[in-house]
């Protein structure tokens, strides 16, 4: 008895189809936890700091999928004093 998996159609365009789907939801799942993981550590990096965020700001950061964004983000919280240079800046 073989172990696998079978798929109804194999071997054909609608597996072709189905398999690229399941490979971009993977790598757009990735991507998105990247980025959720660099705002978290922008606010963190803050809050370490005692420079207060506002909800707005915390919103923004959190809402951001731009990883060239986030690390801009993240290397002005190193340096700012309040968190307006951060997101504004």
């Amino acid at each position: 008895m073989k172990n696998g998996s079978y798929f109804p159609g194999r071997g054909t365009f609608v597996e072709e189809t189905y398999l690229e789907g399941k490979a971009e939801g993977k790598a757009e799942g990735k991507a998105e936890g990247e980025a959720v993981g660099a705002a978290r550590s922008v606010l963190r990096l803050l809050e370490m700091r005692g420079i207060p965020v506002t909800p707005s700001q915390r919103d923004r950061a959190l809402a951001c999928t731009d990883l060239a964004v986030l690390d801009r983000w993240l290397e002005l919280a190193f340096r700012a004093t309040d968190a307006e240079q951060v997101f504004d800046g």
